[in-house]
């Protein structure tokens, strides 16, 4: 039975590809240490033993008994909301994790994928976006902490692959959603759902013309999953090029949730907010065949499903 890494384990889009990844015959040894993550997330794994847990934190030096044939590291705070509070652990994780996992890929002759972020296109001059497109981003402000630990990410991954012939993949991952999202991480989905289904208002910042492309969990591990068996080293951008705007997207949700009292307030834009976020995916339709499935309507419905339980829904708020 092959062995795999996940770094993240814990996390939103950890937990999911620990799931896939025992599904597709696996053993996953998942580690996390639960700045971010949830061990609910993974509860389920416990009882299996084609799964181990490790709580550690991977900025420190990284070692894993026995062999080892993939590494997916997607240890990282991956909300504003995450890196305005903890900017030195987001740099870390993204620059001395990502170097720690690299040295553990390259000792055990291990395939690594790396998850790298629409982040580092930053306020992209550029739309859609595409791989060799450079970016837009500014490293001394609010935001640059996340972006630029991304950009080395990419950059030291690319030096291990053409200095050590480390055999490593790059996924640049944008926008996504579904079931196990926390629901205080401060992004627009998380937000707008809890704000709904508790009636409150659902916080848009600047005028809401910004876009964002928002691609079902389901899909993006798929595309995750195709890459890593993929023999392509460079980026490849894994998202849905379904574009809407913020204003738009906080509409449809008040209307999926049906709650009367939820309404749009509107608050200042932050600094170096992206105006625009959209994939151009044609890399991944040509080298993985593959393409989003999922419709944005069915995706928020099972997202709302999740959301509902935690959040609670009106019936058990008057209660």
């Amino acid at each position: 039975m092959k062995r795999v890494l996940i770094t993240g384990a814990a996390g939103f889009l950890g937990s999911h590809l620990c799931d896939r990844m025992i599904q597709e015959g696996y053993h996953v040894m998942g580690m996390d240490n639960l700045l971010t993550g949830s061990l609910d997330n993974i509860e389920h794994l416990f009882k299996l033993r084609q799964f181990e847990y490790y709580h550690h934190d991977v900025s420190k030096f990284v070692h894993v008994p026995g062999k080892l044939d993939y590494i997916l590291h997607f240890a990282s705070p991956a909300s504003p909301i995450d890196y305005l509070q903890m900017p030195i652990q987001t740099l870390k994780v993204g620059a001395l994790g990502t170097h720690n996992l690299l040295g553990l890929a390259k000792d055990k002759g291990a395939r690594i994928l790396v998850a790298s972020t629409s982040e580092v296109y930053g306020d992209p001059l550029v739309h859609p976006q595409k791989e060799d497109y450079w970016g837009n981003v500014n490293p001394v402000g609010p935001r640059g902490v996340y972006d630029e630990a991304k950009r080395f990410l990419e950059a030291i991954t690319m030096a291990y692959h053409n200095f050590h012939k480390v055999d490593t993949r790059i996924v640049r991952i944008f926008n996504t959603y579904g079931p196990r999202m926390r629901l205080n991480d401060g992004r627009a989905l998380p937000a707008f759902f809890s704000q709904a289904i508790r009636g409150e208002g659902l916080t848009v910042f600047g005028d809401g013309s910004q876009t964002r492309s928002f691609c079902y969990v389901d899909d993006l591990v798929e595309g995750i999953y195709r890459l890593l068996l993929s023999d392509y080293a460079l980026p490849v951008n894994i998202g849905n090029p379904q574009e809407i705007t913020i204003l738009d997207f906080a509409e449809e949700i008040i209307g999926l949730v049906g709650n009367p009292r939820a309404r749009i307030v509107y608050r200042e834009l932050p600094e170096d907010d992206p105006k625009v976020r959209q994939p151009d995916i044609t890399l991944a339709r040509e080298l993985l065949g593959w393409e989003p499935k999922v419709p944005r309507r069915e995706g928020l419905m099972r997202t709302y499903e999740y959301f509902k339980k935690y959040v609670g829904n009106l019936s058990q708020e008057k209660a």
